[in-house]
């Protein structure tokens, strides 16, 4: 796929031999076949307008560029990648006038161009799914903004806090994963074309204009960095891979509550034994959860495949693309999936009530009324941590309070108020600081969280119409050379 040593007229030498098929991309190539016919018919338009080619010779070339993308991909001559079997195609064609598509540029700087061009698009796949996630998320927060549930540390029972603050902690999460792909989208949106090998050419070409017809924002400037850096491809699966984490971590969540019978999946996203029939079994979450180590191994394997390459182009950079396929496919069908899970789980509230409290899970509310009363919070978390060695209720904790202060509790604080603060709703109530999980304070946190969603949501829509308009003007570019 990569590369300036398979141009399409070579010498007899190799022409031939047993690493031909080694050292063919077309196996993988059939991705990029409609960004290669795009940054073709981009170049074309460029060469005819600045008079590198004539306006006949364009048409020829674009005509047969058509006549190439009707018959499709499988009917593509063999080559040594998509890149050259087109080229072939458009020469078998119209002849050697078909050669002149090539002028001003390498494959070097025509594959990268193609890889971004394409690689927009699933950027933009990912975009809407991580918006489709998010809204799920909201939506189920929205639902249950007091619905107790047992909040955890190391998976110990640690406080009570509510199912939309559980939700609303993933689609934080996922937000900043919406914001580092947008960020990475910026940067793979720049146009290697008109670098050639690395070095430019001597042609007057216009790069702006083809960045310009592709849709590109700009134009990667050095010519040797722009044919050949992959640290887009990088930054690109590093967020899918902290994407893909975040998922795993939920999926894991979700798998443990559904052990617990804290929630119930759907059934289209469960499964059962095949021997056991009494077995419903969270398979889609346990497939979410290990796409991650899918991820992660994509960034290994690339930054393994990009470590120590000297500049400029190397055919090591042939095996760096696909990692990026693999990683965008994989964490795009994870996050769907994890969205589907989320909107139609049901979530069993009378049981995650009754274990919102248990372990002692309101003992820091209690230390901390203590504390508002006026006791240093070390001896009231002394106080509450003796307490807890016998038992959970204001009889232990009067008891401890005799022992640590050498006075009743009532002293201090109101009986009252400790009631309050034992019980796991008055708990979860009293925690109405910015962010946390009573009602109210989540309530203000889906107002930012839905307007913050519909922002990103603009922001991938202008996104999706700006490819679009740029592949219609391309269309009508080409079209007036009918």
């Amino acid at each position: 796929m990569d590369g300036e040593s398979g141009d399409v007229v070579r010498r007899e030498r190799f022409s031939g031999g047993p690493a031909r098929g080694f050292l063919s991309s077309m196996g993988a190539d059939k991705r990029i076949f409609e960004a290669d016919l795009a940054v073709d018919r981009a170049h074309v338009v460029m060469l005819a307008e600045q008079g590198i080619v004539s306006e006949e010779e364009a048409d020829e070339i674009l005509g047969a560029l058509s006549e190439v993308e009707a018959a499709g991909y499988d009917a593509l001559p063999d080559g040594e990648d998509v890149h050259a079997a087109i080229e072939t195609g458009v020469i078998d064609s119209i002849g050697p006038v078909g050669g002149k598509m090539h002028t001003a540029r390498s494959r070097n700087d025509e594959v990268v161009t193609c890889i971004r061009y394409r690689l927009r698009e699933d950027l933009v796949e990912a975009l809407e799914a991580t918006l489709a996630f998010r809204e799920a998320l909201v939506e189920a927060a929205g639902e249950h903004t007091e619905t107790l549930m047992p909040g955890y540390t190391h998976l110990q029972p640690a406080q009570p806090t509510t199912v939309a603050h559980w939700l609303l902690s993933y689609e934080g999460a996922v937000a900043r994963d919406t914001e580092r792909l947008l960020d990475a989208y910026s940067r793979v949106n720049r146009c290697p074309l008109g670098a050639a090998a690395f070095a430019g050419t001597p042609f007057d070409i216009d790069r702006e204009r083809t960045a310009e017809l592709l849709g590109f924002e700009s134009v990667l400037e050095n010519s040797m960095d722009a044919s050949s850096t992959r640290d887009f491809l990088v930054e690109v699966i590093g967020t899918l891979a902290t994407l893909a984490t975040t998922l795993s971590g939920m999926a894991e969540d979700l798998i443990i509550f559904a052990n617990r019978g804290y929630v119930e999946l759907s059934d289209d996203y469960a499964s059962t034994s095949s021997i056991m029939p009494q077995k419903k079994n969270p398979d889609t979450l346990e497939l979410v959860r290990a796409t991650a180590g899918d991820a992660s191994s994509g960034l290994s394997g690339l930054l393994t495949t990009l470590k120590g390459l000297p500049r400029a182009y190397n055919r090591d950079l042939q095996r760096a693309t696909p990692y990026a396929w693999e990683t965008v496919d994989a964490v795009c069908e994870a996050t769907t999936v994890a969205a589907g899970a989320v909107a139609t789980a049901g979530w069993n509230e009378g049981i995650l009530r009754e274990a919102a409290g248990e372990g002692f899970s309101t003992a820091t509310g209690v230390a901390d009324a203590l504390a508002m009363a006026g006791l240093p919070f070390r001896t009231a978390h002394e106080l509450v941590a003796l307490a807890a060695e016998s038992g959970s209720d204001y009889a232990a904790l009067d008891a401890a309070s005799e022992e640590v202060l050498g006075e009743p509790l009532t002293e201090h604080v109101p009986r009252e108020a400790i009631e309050a603060a034992l019980d796991p709703a008055e708990s979860v109530a009293s925690r109405d600081s910015q962010g946390g999980p009573a009602p109210g304070a989540v309530e203000g946190t889906l107002t930012a969280t839905r307007a913050a969603l519909a922002a990103d949501e603009t922001a991938v829509d202008g996104i999706r119409k700006a490819l679009d308009a740029a592949a219609n003007d391309l269309n009508e570019e080409v079209r007036s050379y009918d």
